[in-house]
Protein backbone atom coordinates (compact mmCIF):
# COMPACT_ATOMS: atom_id res chain seq x y z
CA UNK A 1 0.00 0.00 0.00
CA UNK A 2 1.55 3.26 -0.83
CA UNK A 3 1.81 5.75 1.75
CA UNK A 4 -0.16 9.51 1.21
CA UNK A 5 2.68 11.19 3.75
CA UNK A 6 5.92 9.75 5.51
CA UNK A 7 8.24 11.83 7.62
CA UNK A 8 12.54 11.93 7.38
CA UNK A 9 14.10 13.14 10.38
CA UNK A 10 17.50 13.07 11.57
CA UNK A 11 20.69 15.78 13.02
CA UNK A 12 21.32 18.75 10.90
CA UNK A 13 23.95 18.05 8.38
CA UNK A 14 22.85 14.20 8.07
CA UNK A 15 21.50 13.87 4.32
CA UNK A 16 17.95 14.45 5.15
CA UNK A 17 17.60 17.24 2.09
CA UNK A 18 19.18 15.00 -0.09
CA UNK A 19 17.37 11.67 0.85
CA UNK A 20 14.31 13.79 0.68
CA UNK A 21 14.34 14.88 -2.73
CA UNK A 22 15.64 11.47 -4.17
CA UNK A 23 12.63 10.11 -2.46
CA UNK A 24 9.95 12.77 -3.53
CA UNK A 25 11.01 11.71 -7.26
CA UNK A 26 10.65 8.15 -6.99
CA UNK A 27 7.17 8.10 -5.43
CA UNK A 28 5.56 11.26 -6.69
CA UNK A 29 5.50 13.54 -3.75
CA UNK A 30 5.91 17.29 -2.78
CA UNK A 31 8.35 18.00 0.02
CA UNK A 32 6.75 19.85 3.41
CA UNK A 33 10.61 21.14 4.98
CA UNK A 34 10.38 21.53 8.54
CA UNK A 35 13.15 24.10 9.06
CA UNK A 36 13.07 26.73 11.21
CA UNK A 37 14.83 28.84 9.11
CA UNK A 38 14.33 27.47 5.68
CA UNK A 39 10.97 29.27 6.48
CA UNK A 40 12.25 32.28 6.08
CA UNK A 41 13.43 34.19 2.48
CA UNK A 42 17.01 35.26 1.88
CA UNK A 43 18.32 32.94 4.45
CA UNK A 44 19.72 31.09 2.08
CA UNK A 45 23.11 29.82 3.36
CA UNK A 46 23.15 30.00 6.92
CA UNK A 47 20.07 28.04 6.50
CA UNK A 48 21.80 25.32 4.75
CA UNK A 49 18.24 24.82 2.41
CA UNK A 50 18.31 23.14 -1.21
CA UNK A 51 19.80 25.03 -4.07
CA UNK A 52 17.44 26.84 -6.77
CA UNK A 53 18.19 24.22 -8.60
CA UNK A 54 17.15 21.49 -5.95
CA UNK A 55 13.72 23.37 -4.92
CA UNK A 56 13.01 23.30 -9.23
CA UNK A 57 13.58 19.85 -9.25
CA UNK A 58 10.37 18.89 -6.74
CA UNK A 59 7.47 21.31 -5.38
CA UNK A 60 8.81 22.40 -1.92
CA UNK A 61 6.79 23.98 0.57
CA UNK A 62 7.63 25.23 4.18
CA UNK A 63 11.02 26.83 1.78
CA UNK A 64 10.68 30.89 1.38
CA UNK A 65 7.76 31.15 3.04
CA UNK A 66 8.12 34.61 4.83
CA UNK A 67 10.61 37.43 5.46
CA UNK A 68 12.47 37.08 7.95
CA UNK A 69 10.25 39.86 10.54
CA UNK A 70 7.72 38.55 9.38
CA UNK A 71 5.85 36.39 12.67
CA UNK A 72 6.13 32.71 12.52
CA UNK A 73 4.75 29.87 15.09
CA UNK A 74 3.74 26.36 15.54
CA UNK A 75 0.54 27.45 15.08
CA UNK A 76 1.25 28.92 11.57
CA UNK A 77 3.33 26.06 10.74
CA UNK A 78 0.25 23.82 11.29
CA UNK A 79 -2.06 25.98 9.00
CA UNK A 80 0.85 25.39 6.00
CA UNK A 81 0.75 21.74 6.56
CA UNK A 82 -3.27 21.65 6.32
CA UNK A 83 -2.86 23.62 3.33
CA UNK A 84 -0.51 21.28 1.67
CA UNK A 85 -1.99 18.27 3.10
CA UNK A 86 -5.55 19.74 0.41
CA UNK A 87 -2.55 20.46 -2.42
CA UNK A 88 -1.85 16.73 -2.35
CA UNK A 89 -5.21 15.32 -2.42
CA UNK A 90 -5.98 17.28 -5.09
CA UNK A 91 -3.54 17.11 -6.99
CA UNK A 92 -2.97 13.58 -6.31
CA UNK A 93 0.70 13.62 -4.70
CA UNK A 94 2.36 11.77 -1.57
CA UNK A 95 4.21 13.80 0.87
CA UNK A 96 7.32 13.88 2.32
CA UNK A 97 8.13 15.80 5.75
CA UNK A 98 12.11 16.07 6.01
CA UNK A 99 13.48 18.61 8.36
CA UNK A 100 15.46 19.04 11.69
CA UNK A 101 13.05 21.08 13.60
CA UNK A 102 11.08 17.72 14.65
CA UNK A 103 8.80 19.82 17.42
CA UNK A 104 6.69 20.66 14.37
CA UNK A 105 6.47 16.95 13.37
CA UNK A 106 5.17 16.15 16.76
CA UNK A 107 2.33 19.20 17.12
CA UNK A 108 1.41 17.71 13.84
CA UNK A 109 1.20 13.85 15.92
CA UNK A 110 0.04 15.32 19.18
CA UNK A 111 -1.84 18.18 17.39
CA UNK A 112 -2.12 21.84 19.05
CA UNK A 113 -4.55 23.45 21.82
CA UNK A 114 -6.89 26.03 19.63
CA UNK A 115 -5.93 29.49 21.28
CA UNK A 116 -8.14 31.95 21.42
CA UNK A 117 -9.48 34.69 19.57
CA UNK A 118 -6.55 37.14 19.80
CA UNK A 119 -7.42 40.87 18.71
CA UNK A 120 -4.84 43.90 17.74
CA UNK A 121 -6.03 45.18 20.87
CA UNK A 122 -4.66 42.29 22.94
CA UNK A 123 -1.19 42.22 20.73
CA UNK A 124 -1.61 46.21 21.79
CA UNK A 125 -1.62 45.36 25.19
CA UNK A 126 0.77 42.64 25.77
CA UNK A 127 3.43 44.18 23.75
CA UNK A 128 3.01 47.01 26.11
CA UNK A 129 3.03 44.15 29.40
CA UNK A 130 6.98 43.20 27.38
CA UNK A 131 8.53 46.42 27.85
CA UNK A 132 9.08 44.86 31.33
CA UNK A 133 9.92 41.50 30.67
CA UNK A 134 10.71 40.22 34.33
CA UNK A 135 7.82 41.67 35.57
CA UNK A 136 5.56 39.59 33.20
CA UNK A 137 6.99 36.45 33.64
CA UNK A 138 6.51 37.20 37.86
CA UNK A 139 3.13 37.86 36.81
CA UNK A 140 2.54 34.77 34.90
CA UNK A 141 4.38 32.50 37.63
CA UNK A 142 1.82 34.08 40.25
CA UNK A 143 -1.24 33.34 38.20
CA UNK A 144 -0.06 30.06 36.98
CA UNK A 145 2.91 28.50 38.48
CA UNK A 146 2.80 25.13 36.52
CA UNK A 147 2.39 26.30 33.62
CA UNK A 148 5.19 28.57 34.01
CA UNK A 149 7.74 26.17 35.16
CA UNK A 150 9.19 25.10 31.83
CA UNK A 151 9.68 28.76 30.93
CA UNK A 152 12.79 30.96 31.57
CA UNK A 153 12.69 34.25 32.68
CA UNK A 154 14.09 35.44 29.25
CA UNK A 155 12.15 33.35 26.73
CA UNK A 156 10.42 36.32 25.82
CA UNK A 157 8.68 34.68 22.71
CA UNK A 158 6.98 31.84 25.12
CA UNK A 159 6.01 34.52 27.70
CA UNK A 160 4.16 36.52 24.79
CA UNK A 161 2.04 34.06 24.00
CA UNK A 162 1.22 33.21 27.37
CA UNK A 163 -0.06 36.60 27.94
CA UNK A 164 -2.22 36.66 24.88
CA UNK A 165 -3.69 33.44 26.14
CA UNK A 166 -4.17 35.21 29.40
CA UNK A 167 -5.15 38.39 27.87
CA UNK A 168 -7.68 37.27 24.97
CA UNK A 169 -9.57 34.41 27.64
CA UNK A 170 -8.90 36.13 31.12
CA UNK A 171 -7.80 32.68 31.87
CA UNK A 172 -4.69 30.71 32.80
CA UNK A 173 -2.64 29.44 30.15
CA UNK A 174 -2.89 26.02 32.48
CA UNK A 175 -6.46 26.05 32.12
CA UNK A 176 -7.11 27.30 28.87
CA UNK A 177 -5.67 24.23 27.81
CA UNK A 178 -7.23 21.51 29.94
CA UNK A 179 -10.49 23.54 28.65
CA UNK A 180 -9.46 23.23 25.33
CA UNK A 181 -7.68 19.90 24.36
CA UNK A 182 -5.58 19.33 21.17
CA UNK A 183 -6.00 17.23 18.47
CA UNK A 184 -3.85 14.78 16.49
CA UNK A 185 -3.68 16.13 12.83
CA UNK A 186 -1.99 12.38 12.24
CA UNK A 187 -2.76 9.81 13.28
CA UNK A 188 -0.58 6.89 11.11
CA UNK A 189 2.57 8.11 9.61
CA UNK A 190 5.23 6.54 9.06
CA UNK A 191 8.65 7.98 10.37
CA UNK A 192 12.25 7.15 9.23
CA UNK A 193 15.22 8.73 11.06
CA UNK A 194 18.69 8.78 9.59
CA UNK A 195 21.39 7.23 12.06
CA UNK A 196 25.03 8.78 11.83
CA UNK A 197 28.23 8.13 13.41
CA UNK A 198 29.25 10.73 15.45
CA UNK A 199 32.35 11.27 14.35
CA UNK A 200 30.94 11.32 10.81
CA UNK A 201 28.67 13.74 12.07
CA UNK A 202 31.10 15.96 13.08
CA UNK A 203 32.86 16.14 9.74
CA UNK A 204 29.81 16.52 8.13
CA UNK A 205 28.94 20.04 9.63
CA UNK A 206 32.37 21.29 9.69
CA UNK A 207 32.63 20.77 5.84
CA UNK A 208 29.21 22.32 5.82
CA UNK A 209 29.98 25.45 7.48
CA UNK A 210 33.38 25.93 5.38
CA UNK A 211 31.23 25.54 3.00
CA UNK A 212 28.87 28.20 4.18
CA UNK A 213 31.50 30.40 4.55
CA UNK A 214 33.30 30.32 1.04
CA UNK A 215 29.30 30.69 -0.46
CA UNK A 216 29.15 34.13 1.28
CA UNK A 217 28.10 33.54 4.60
CA UNK A 218 29.35 36.52 5.98
CA UNK A 219 27.86 38.63 3.11
CA UNK A 220 24.65 36.80 3.83
CA UNK A 221 24.06 37.26 7.52
CA UNK A 222 25.57 41.04 6.89
CA UNK A 223 22.85 41.83 4.39
CA UNK A 224 20.33 40.37 7.21
CA UNK A 225 21.35 42.48 9.80
CA UNK A 226 21.25 45.66 7.65
CA UNK A 227 17.54 45.28 6.25
CA UNK A 228 16.32 43.23 9.07
CA UNK A 229 18.10 44.52 12.21
CA UNK A 230 19.40 42.21 15.14
CA UNK A 231 15.81 42.40 16.64
CA UNK A 232 13.88 39.26 14.91
CA UNK A 233 13.45 35.97 17.14
CA UNK A 234 15.80 34.57 13.76
CA UNK A 235 18.95 36.41 14.22
CA UNK A 236 19.70 34.38 17.30
CA UNK A 237 19.89 31.27 15.20
CA UNK A 238 23.37 29.16 15.14
CA UNK A 239 25.22 30.60 12.32
CA UNK A 240 23.73 34.18 12.39
CA UNK A 241 25.22 34.99 16.26
CA UNK A 242 28.88 34.14 15.32
CA UNK A 243 29.10 35.61 12.36
CA UNK A 244 27.26 38.96 14.18
CA UNK A 245 30.53 38.75 16.88
CA UNK A 246 32.82 38.33 14.34
CA UNK A 247 31.54 41.88 12.34
CA UNK A 248 31.60 43.15 16.02
CA UNK A 249 35.46 42.48 16.15
CA UNK A 250 34.55 40.00 19.75
CA UNK A 251 36.32 36.94 17.65
CA UNK A 252 38.34 36.23 14.49
CA UNK A 253 36.92 34.60 11.91
CA UNK A 254 38.67 31.04 12.36
CA UNK A 255 36.92 31.11 16.08
CA UNK A 256 33.89 31.95 14.38
CA UNK A 257 33.93 29.25 11.94
CA UNK A 258 34.93 26.93 15.19
CA UNK A 259 31.82 28.18 17.02
CA UNK A 260 29.43 27.53 14.81
CA UNK A 261 30.48 23.87 14.08
CA UNK A 262 30.55 23.20 17.95
CA UNK A 263 26.90 24.51 17.92
CA UNK A 264 25.77 23.33 15.71
CA UNK A 265 27.36 19.60 16.61
CA UNK A 266 25.21 20.61 20.25
CA UNK A 267 22.35 21.14 18.33
CA UNK A 268 22.67 18.14 16.34
CA UNK A 269 22.96 16.11 19.41
CA UNK A 270 19.90 18.08 21.17
CA UNK A 271 18.06 16.62 17.96
CA UNK A 272 18.95 13.51 18.28
CA UNK A 273 17.84 13.05 21.84
CA UNK A 274 14.36 14.73 20.80
CA UNK A 275 13.98 12.18 18.02
CA UNK A 276 15.02 9.28 20.06
CA UNK A 277 12.80 10.28 23.32
CA UNK A 278 9.58 12.27 21.37
CA UNK A 279 8.65 9.70 18.68
CA UNK A 280 7.96 5.71 18.63
CA UNK A 281 7.80 3.50 16.29
CA UNK A 282 10.85 4.71 13.74
CA UNK A 283 12.84 3.03 11.73
CA UNK A 284 16.03 4.09 12.13
CA UNK A 285 19.02 3.25 9.60
CA UNK A 286 21.93 4.86 8.07
CA UNK A 287 21.50 7.01 5.09
CA UNK A 288 22.97 4.96 2.36
CA UNK A 289 20.26 2.03 3.51
CA UNK A 290 17.57 4.61 3.69
CA UNK A 291 16.36 5.24 0.67
CA UNK A 292 15.74 1.06 -0.52
CA UNK A 293 14.17 0.86 2.83
CA UNK A 294 11.54 2.98 2.32
CA UNK A 295 11.19 2.58 -1.37
CA UNK A 296 11.14 -1.69 -0.27
CA UNK A 297 8.35 -0.89 2.28
CA UNK A 298 5.98 1.03 0.42
CA UNK A 299 6.49 -1.91 -3.15
CA UNK A 300 8.08 1.54 -4.88
CA UNK A 301 11.10 -0.69 -5.86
Amino acid sequence: MRPHQLAIIGPTASGKSDLAITIAQKIDAYILSIDSLSIYKEVDIVSAKPSKEELAQIKHFGVDELYLNEYFSVDIFIDLYKNVSLTCKKEGKNLVIVGGTSFYLKSLLDGLSPLPHITKEHHFHVKHKLQNLQASYDFLTKIDATYMQKIAPTDKYRIEKALLIYEASQLPPSQWFKLNPSVPLITDLPIYNIAIDRQILRERIHKRTQNMYKQGLIDEVAFLEQKYTRAPHAMGAIGIVEVLDFLDGKIKKDAMLALISTHTAQLAKRQQTFNRTQFSDVTSAELENLEDIILHKFDYT
